[in-house]
């Protein structure tokens, strides 16, 4: 009598392990409670931080100083209104893949941008890569018009507490020498 209550016990115990285990296999490895999701606010744009041009057209989410985004398993979409100065703002919706495969947006043959998105493991950092093109005047003669590229590295970067997203951009062009690089942050609103 003894040893069937011995095994009794040893087959609960093990069908318990067993049930544990297989319910934590089939959860999401979702460690992080905060993401992107949310309306966000910032001083200056990206683009105006680093005081370049590399943003190809109005409602570009590098102009824009407020961004909603929603982020979903393997995308997110980022919702501005932005302009030129002195120019009437424009409602755009981007969405960026995580993926890592190119996607690109054209208005026309003078200006977009290709670009691919990355999230880490953790979910706390995004890494944009794009290439802008663009029709620039050339200097001295601004009727004449030239082909211009802008090299965009962003690495944004979602704080513990999820209430702020800093954006370290690196930028090098055929229309500047050297690199630029600057840092944006965006507090959270709602």
């Amino acid at each position: 009598m003894k040893n069937k209550r011995n095994v009794l016990f040893c087959l609960v115990i093990l069908l318990t392990g067993v049930i544990y285990f297989a319910i934590k296999a089939h959860q999401k490895n979702d460690t992080h409670n905060a993401n992107f999701s949310g309306e966000w606010k910032s001083k200056e744009s990206i683009s105006m931080g680093g005081n370049i041009v590399c943003s190809y057209n109005p409602g570009d989410r590098m102009l824009a100083k407020t961004m909603k985004i929603a982020e979903q398993a393997d995308f997110l979409t980022i919702e501005v209104s932005s302009s030129f100065p002195g120019t009437v703002p424009v409602t755009s919706l981007e969405k960026l893949t995580f993926d890592g495969k190119a996607s690109e947006i054209n208005h026309d043959q003078e200006r977009g941008k290709k670009f691919t998105v990355k999230l880490s493991a953790d979910g706390q950092t995004m890494t944009v890569n794009s290439i802008v093109h663009l029709m620039v005047a050339t200097p001295y003669h601004v009727d004449v018009q030239e082909q211009a590229f802008v090299y965009v590295t962003e690495v944004w970067k979602l704080s513990n507490d999820g209430k702020s997203i800093s954006v370290q951009t690196n930028a090098k062009s055929n229309l500047f020498s050297g690199e630029r690089s600057w840092k944006t942050v965006f507090d959270k609103v709602s």
